[in-house]
């Protein structure tokens, strides 16, 4: 096999997830894959480590700072947390590296190292924020894929896409709601809670 003709969809899935597929493309055995998960992991987080661009800032979706600033300035209405599908360490290392890491303590969220299926992290991350688990009526999942919108479903919370990643607005129509920036959120984030 050709592995420069093989490609593994990323979107939205989980690093560990994507780590699997593209070992099992390179002809590594499920069974060994399995076996050596936390190594396949804290490789996966030394590589990120050492490619990761100093400054991440440019790569930050339109209007995500001055919804997060303007969400946090509201902390009696909005409280803040992490659910993605990168190991937590690349999760901080990305959110500090774009500025905004100051937003998510870090003993909340769910990450791709928390499980590997997405569809179980958004539970894992209400479960951090307060006990018992912030409820489903009070959270909000955002994201930019029809992942993002399967994990919210999978929890029973609603959900807000952003057209600004590799997802056009019509394949975020199952969102309860779509935005092509992220400020046009804080509306409709107001009247949901």
């Amino acid at each position: 096999m050709d592995l420069h003709e093989h490609r593994v969809e990323a979107a939205g899935r989980t690093d560990l997830a994507i780590a699997r597929d593209m070992l099992l493309a390179a002809g590594v055995e499920p069974e060994a894959i399995d076996a050596r998960v936390g190594e396949v992991a804290e490789r996966a987080m030394v590589a990120y480590a050492a490619l990761c661009p100093p400054d991440l800032t440019p790569r930050l979706a339109p209007g995500i700072v001055e919804l997060l600033d303007t969400l946090a300035d509201r902390s009696d209405t909005f409280r803040l947390s992490l659910v993605t599908g990168n190991l937590e360490p690349v999760a901080r290392l990305k959110l500090e590296r774009a500025g905004i890491g100051h937003h998510f303590p870090p003993d909340q969220g769910g990450f791709g190292s928390d499980h590997p299926s997405r569809a179980k992290l958004p539970p894992i991350a209400r479960a951090r924020m307060s006990s018992p688990p912030w409820p489903r009526e009070r959270t909000v999942v955002i994201g930019d894929t029809p992942r993002d919108i399967a994990c919210a479903r999978a929890d029973g919370v609603l959900v807000a896409a952003v057209a600004t990643g590799p997802f056009a607005v019509e394949a975020l129509a199952d969102a309860d709601a779509v935005a092509d920036d992220a400020r046009s959120l804080l509306p409709v984030l107001e009247d949901w809670l």
